[in-house]
């Protein structure tokens, strides 16, 4: 993945929306460590943005996850992923070896 052109990949979860496996090109991996959850700024904070308020920072949430996961043979990549849209579409933002 050249990082430029997010993919979309099969990303299933745990009961807290964690990772626990990936399906990317048609390979399967496995979650093997535990998730970070990848912040940003808030969807219905954005129109304010331009502003500031003083004090503290936007309110944030969950706008992907870092997760290592490895597939049988042993491959291992680091992923970040992230929803498409509102359903359970996910989408491959990069990978790192």
């Amino acid at each position: 993945m050249d990082g430029q052109h997010p993919e979309p990949v099969t990303v299933q979860t745990n009961s807290r929306g964690e990772p626990r496996r990936i399906l990317w090109r048609s390979r399967r991996f496995r979650v093997t460590d535990t998730p970070t959850a990848l912040v940003g700024t808030a969807d219905w904070w954005r129109p304010f943005a331009p502003n500031t308020f003083g004090v503290g920072h936007p309110p944030l949430c969950i706008a992907g996850w870092r997760f290592q996961a490895t597939a049988e043979d042993g491959e291992t990549h680091v992923f970040d992923v992230r929803h498409a849209t509102e359903d359970d579409d996910w989408l491959l933002l990069r990978t790192f070896d």
